[in-house]
């Protein structure tokens, strides 16, 4: 007959005043003012460790309109505004992909989901880029070999960083500190265009993607293949409008996924590059990761209670009668566990977190995948025998 201790209000355990809005994990209850500031420190924080992104620099952030991408839009507007505690300092821009053709949208759907997202980014203020998944087949042969490092920028923690930290407050102070949030920013960028009236891709491109999709024998091989030519167009847009870095919005639930799919799909020797924070197999160009470390609960409360806009797009197109791919096996196996264990997608995140990429460094540099131009691994050495090639 006694009251469930679960029906009574749970206190703060950060201020110890204010009533729990959330529990995170077991022991962890948080209200809504700690909770967001826990979530905005965990992101300065994660970029402050790893000291990659230098003051001044442009990075393009790539949005796809899911819960997570449009949380890391949010913390950079955030902290890139004069009342931010430790201010960010780089460039931004964005970048959406839409891929309303492989996912089977009408004409009228895909125009729709583009209107909302130049609304979506518009309201951002920072230059952004509309791109469409047809654009992959018009690519330069160039994207298949990494580009030259930039000068200065190869070692993150090193000198370098301090000298760009250096050089751009001598910059600062030699422009008066006009306290402008986005210094360098220009609205070349910014596609051309009434707002509002996206064009699709011509008929006879949108056919030829579809072919080579459905030329993909499995569901597996077509979500392969969406990934690759997602991120040759990102990078190759990053590389022609100056981006250094480009920011993706994989969650930590979507990096444990990931690290488990990459070992089902024989791409063991490459699980630190493919899930670190940053990958720097481009060259040129560095993949970082910052929303690595929230959970898809954390982002999916966050975005609800400060009302961050997102844009649902329908799954990629399966063929009737068709298995499921490894990547939703994979999904669907570790968020059944993570309903009865719950540190399940921790675990398998924190075991990727000890993995080095040295031996993806040490691999044939000579030789790279066409695929995800990672070194290969043939020289049967103690990964060899193990892993499977890209």
């Amino acid at each position: 007959d006694r009251p469930c201790p679960r029906s009574h209000p749970r206190t703060c355990m950060k201020c110890g005043q204010g009533t729990a809005a959330l529990v995170i994990r077991v022991g962890d209850p948080f209200c809504r003012a700690c909770f967001r500031e826990y979530f905005v420190h965990k992101f300065r924080a994660m970029l402050g460790k790893n000291r990659v992104i230098f003051p001044g620099e442009k990075v393009l952030l790539a949005v796809s309109g899911g819960p997570a991408s449009s949380a890391m839009v949010r913390q950079v507007q955030e902290g890139l505004s004069r009342e931010a505690a430790k201010r960010l300092r780089f460039v931004p821009g964005l970048v959406y992909v839409e891929e309303g053709a492989v996912r089977r949208q009408s004409p009228e759907q895909r125009e729709q989901t583009l209107a909302q997202m130049e609304t979506l980014l518009q309201a951002t203020g920072f230059p952004y880029h509309l791109i469409h998944l047809e654009e992959a087949l018009e690519l330069p042969p160039s994207i298949l070999q990494p580009g030259p490092e930039r000068t200065g920028t190869s070692s993150p923690s090193g000198p370098s960083y301090k000298e760009a930290v250096d050089s751009f407050i001598q910059q600062q102070r030699q422009d008066g500190d006009s306290g402008t949030s986005l210094p360098g920013h220009s609205t070349q960028d910014t596609p051309a265009g009434p707002p509002g009236t996206p064009r699709l891709p011509d008929a006879a491109q949108t056919q030829e993607l579809l072919r080579s999709f459905e030329a993909a024998g499995t569901a597996t091989a077509r979500e392969e293949l969406l990934e690759m030519l997602r991120t040759h167009l990102i990078v190759q847009t990053a590389r022609d409008r100056g981006y250094a870095k480009v920011m993706t919005g994989e969650s930590l639930t979507r990096v444990a996924v990931k690290l488990l799919t990459n070992l089902s799909l024989g791409r063991g020797a490459f699980l630190a590059v493919d899930t670190g924070f940053t990958d720097q197999r481009h060259g040129d160009v560095m993949v970082v990761r910052p929303m690595r470390d929230y959970t898809a609960k954390e982002i999916a409360f966050y975005n609800l209670f400060f009302s961050i806009p997102t844009v649902t797009v329908p799954p990629l197109f399966a063929k009737r009668r068709e298995k499921p791919s490894i990547h939703q096996l994979v999904e669907r196996f570790l968020l059944g566990l993570q309903e009865e264990f719950p540190s399940t997608i921790s675990t398998v995140y924190r075991t990727g977190e000890k993995l080095s990429p040295e031996p993806a460094k040490a691999s044939s540099e000579s030789q790279r995948c066409l695929l995800c131009l990672c070194g290969l691994d043939t020289d049967g050495g103690e990964w060899g025998g193990h892993w499977g090639g890209s």
